[in-house]
Parts: structure tokens; sequence; C-alpha cells
């Protein structure tokens, strides 16, 4: 499909076609919200009604084109520094997957005049996981990450949404079997088993604590100051194997390779607006804003002279 060959030469290793149909986990995502699970992430409630279904954000829409691209990295730990998720290291990923999706819209409404598209990078209310599985790209682990038995689960899910009715893609198919690495390795227990389905429950989960949570952190995230990769790293399908060559293949997006040299974790605990506004411009660790960034690195201190 040449649509397929433009996402690539985009610098995406996936992608794939799903039809725009009502969002197959609605309902178990509403039961998750009832549950508190989300924690303080109150819009996520807010957004429910327009995350049944994709017509929401796009009138008219046919196809939910999804497409995956590596960030994965080294990241080891350094001592008296910050510990930063790999997806945070470089350049903000908002900015990156929704540069190159609106390129492969305009090849889209060029190849198709008349026909609309409307990129969605994590901060739209749409279920990419769910679009994503549908496409192909992936199924869902234990530790509820979308992970593609070729290319494990290092990867930023993009959609874009499409008036144009594209052949759509088988889902992916996959389990974990009876691995539970990920539940054992998790420092805070947030890999829950009920209903017959495993769920992250936001409020144990370190990178929920460190980027979304407000105020004091209810319980210690260890070394973490952004973020969290625990389960990702201790996943089989993130380690290479004869068969699977592309498991933990290091990315070629030079955005995300362009990593910043942080402040240590006593002069982060200690930052200045200025400092902290000059830190994180173009930065995912934005997010957590100046009073989550010096709570962190405050308790990643205490928990070092505690252990």
């Amino acid at each position: 499909m040449l649509l397929k060959i433009e996402a690539r030469r985009l610098g995406f290793e996936l992608c794939g076609v799903a039809e725009a149909v009502e969002a197959p986990h609605l309902r178990e995502y509403a039961a998750w919200l009832d549950k508190g699970y989300h924690g303080e992430m109150g819009y996520l409630r807010e957004h429910l009604p327009i995350k049944a279904h994709p017509r929401a954000l796009l009138p008219g829409v046919r196809s939910v084109i999804a497409v995956g691209l590596n960030y994965n990295q080294p990241n080891p730990p350094r001592p008296g520094r910050p510990r930063i998720a790999r997806y945070a290291l470089g350049r903000d990923y908002h900015r990156v997957l929704r540069g190159k999706l609106k390129k492969l819209a305009a090849w889209i409404e060029a190849n198709h005049p008349g026909s609309e598209c409307r990129a969605c990078v994590d901060s739209a209310p749409v279920f990419e996981r769910d679009y994503a599985r549908l496409a192909g790209l992936g199924w869902f682990g234990k530790n509820t990450m979308l992970i593609n038995s070729q290319r494990g689960s290092w990867f930023f899910i993009g959609l874009l949404l499409t008036t144009v009715e594209f052949h759509p893609d088988e889902a992916a198919v996959g389990a974990c079997g009876t691995c539970r690495r990920c539940i054992d390795a998790c420092p805070t227990g947030a890999i829950v088993f009920e209903e017959g389905r495993w769920q992250v429950d936001a409020r144990h989960c370190i990178s929920y604590l460190t980027i979304e949570h407000p105020g004091e952190l209810p319980r210690p995230t260890g070394e973490w100051t952004f973020g969290c990769d625990v389960c990702q790293e201790v996943c089989p399908f993130n380690h290479p194997r004869p068969r699977a060559p592309l498991r933990a293949q290091v990315t070629e997006e030079p955005d995300f390779l362009a990593q910043r040299e942080w402040p240590s974790l006593v002069e982060l605990a200690e930052l200045s607006y200025e400092r902290w506004d000059h830190l994180t411009r173009g930065s995912a660790v934005r997010r957590t804003g100046i009073e989550g960034l010096r709570r962190n690195a405050g308790a990643n201190l205490k928990n070092s002279d505690a252990s």
C-alpha cells in the first residue's frame, strides 16, 4: 500500500489501518474510571463522551491510520543525576509525531482531493492503543502496554483520522502467556488483576506520581524523577532474540537522540523558574511543572539517603 510506503519514508517503523468504529474498550475504560484508578486526572472522565467514537473529533471519518515511532535508547542510571523515562530523553514527542503526521495528512489530501484528516498524538481524546491494536500494530500486555511481537513496546503511537476509506488491516494477536515479570518488578504494585483482565492503578504508578499527581508524593518513587520504565525494561519482548532482531533496536530519530544535559538532583530540587523554563522548553518533562520537578528531585535525594 502506497500509504504505508509514505509512512515509512517519514520515519514511522509501524503503520496500519483500522476502521473508524466505536472504541472497543469503552465500557472497560468507564469501569476503570469508576474505580478511581485514574487518580487526580479528572480530565480523563470529562473526555469520556468524546472518546466513544472518532467521529467526535472528525465528522465523516472512515479510517484510522495508526503509526509507531521507536524511541528506545540506552538509559542507565547515573548517581546524583535525575532518572528520566526513555520517551522523554529527547525532543517532546508530541511535536515530533505531530509534524510527521501532518506531512502524512498532506500526502493523503494531495492524493485524495476533498478529503480531510486530523492528527492525534496522546493529548487528543481518543483510544490510541485500541485503534493501534485494530490496525495490527500490537496487542495488550499485562502491563497494559501495546506490544509488537517483533519490535517490543518502545514506540510511540500516533493516529491520523481521515475521511478516506482505506482497506483495514487485521487486528494484532498475541499474549504474555505465563510471564509476570512486569508485575513482580513493578516497585509499587501498580499492575493489578481484576474483572478478568490486567489493569494499572495509576494511583500507585510511578509514572503517574512523578508527572500527574499534585502535591506531596504519597509513596516512594525510588530513583525515578520523571516517568518510569521498569515494566518495559524487564519485558522479554524488549530483549533481542535471533528470530526477532528488531527488539530493543535503538531509535534512528535524531530528535529523540538529541538528549539534553540535566543538572544534578541537588540543583533540580532548588531550581529557579528561569532555569526550569529554559531547561524544559521542547521537552516532555515540562509536563510535571516546576514544583513537580523540584518535588521529585527532592524525593530522589531522600530515597538515595534512605537506601
